[in-house]
């Protein structure tokens, strides 16, 4: 059955296709930089296609006779709603893996017609969002009456050049929680506490990762935050930043800081994401107090992607997945992050 990565030129869509490639399946790669795709694809002897998402013809006619998009191209803040409406016209399942709580927001706003399609809409099947997922998921398990979700990683994984460039486009928009079932814009480092990630307890602080959207689809739980270790010198950095937020979404500024970003390396190598594995930590509590938390080690950020998306492809591929928008733990059940290479069991105390 024929399926796409979209972005296979990118760090993260080269890794999903060689690794596929190892698996014996036979992804198109496709994207709008002919050399770097042309150079891939005879080193894997796979089919290529060349387009944009925002050019003069629609990306449907690039998707005959495809039946799953990987789309691994960002900023998702504007690649993602054209390639799910072409998977829509496709009728071609869509996964993803942002990070952009954007992007979040927008699939179950097209829930129904995913479902009149017959496909899955699910974004966020790498790192952002999956561990993290179903960690909240085995919370909710575990305190079906929570009313409060903590969530958190410490990794000291380098960036790819996408994920930073994210990162710079997303400082404007300041902090990102959710409280009462409602997503509320705070400012950068807007709250901080001490967290036993699994290796003792670290300063922590929020960040506006995709959870505060997925994890409430996945648990209905009302209040959600996600925190990562920071220095205190980083807080009071994050904190200052308050008072420029105006400034950061400034194009000289975002062209500056992008341009920093260009001159990095795309990420980190093999080596340095098999020494930088990765804690996941939650907690939950409910009204009256109870609290219960949950931890599982996992492989580098990269490498969870690779493994999640791919083995999310070969559900998909399968048949038999519900049709709709769906959180990565909705579709592959709590315990899926156990399941991928490096990773540990999810313990729950």
């Amino acid at each position: 059955m024929s399926w796409m990565i979209y972005g296979a030129n990118g760090y993260t869509g080269a890794l999903a296709a060689r690794e596929a490639a190892r698996r014996g399946q036979k992804p198109i790669l496709a994207g709008r930089s002919r050399a770097p795709l042309e150079a891939l694809a005879a080193e894997l002897g796979l089919e290529l296609r060349v387009f944009a998402l925002d050019g003069a013809e629609p990306p449907a006619r690039f998707l005959a006779g495809v039946r799953l998009v990987l789309h691994c191209a960002g900023p998702f803040s504007a690649t993602a709603a054209p390639m799910m409406a072409a998977c829509l016209t496709v009728r071609a399942h869509y996964l993803d893996i942002t990070g952009e709580i954007s992007v979040f927001e927008l699939a179950p706003t097209l829930d129904s017609a995913a479902r009149v399609a017959g496909i899955v809409l699910c974004p966020g099947v790498g790192f952002d969002v999956v561990p993290t997922d179903c960690i909240a998921a085995c919370l909710k398990e575990a305190l079906p009456d929570a009313t409060h979700l903590a969530l958190g990683f410490d990794g000291q994984s380098a960036m790819s050049r996408g994920t930073a460039r994210t990162m710079v486009e997303g400082l404007a928009q300041g902090g990102c929680v959710r409280e009462g079932g409602v997503l509320r814009r705070v400012p950068l480092g807007f709250r901080d506490r001490r967290i036993d990630f699994g290796a003792g307890q670290k300063l922590a602080a929020t960040i506006p990762w995709g959870d505060v959207s997925t994890a409430f689809q996945t648990t209905g739980i009302a209040n959600i935050e996600v925190y990562v270790p920071v220095s205190r010198r980083a807080l009071a950095g994050l904190r200052r930043l308050r008072y420029l937020r105006w400034l950061l979404g400034f194009g000289p500024v975002q062209r500056l800081l992008k341009s920093r970003v260009a001159r990095q390396p795309p990420g980190p190598d093999e080596a340095a994401r098999a020494a930088t594995p990765t804690c996941i930590w939650g907690e939950a509590r409910n009204a009256a107090g109870k609290l219960v938390t949950a931890r599982v080690v996992t492989a580098n950020g990269y490498t969870v992607t690779v493994h999640a998306a791919l083995g999310i492809v070969e559900r998909l591929l399968g048949g038999g997945a519900p049709a709709g928008a769906l959180t990565p733990a909705r579709l592959m059940g709590a315990r899926y992050v156990e399941t991928l290479p490096g990773s540990g069991r999810v313990a729950i105390g």
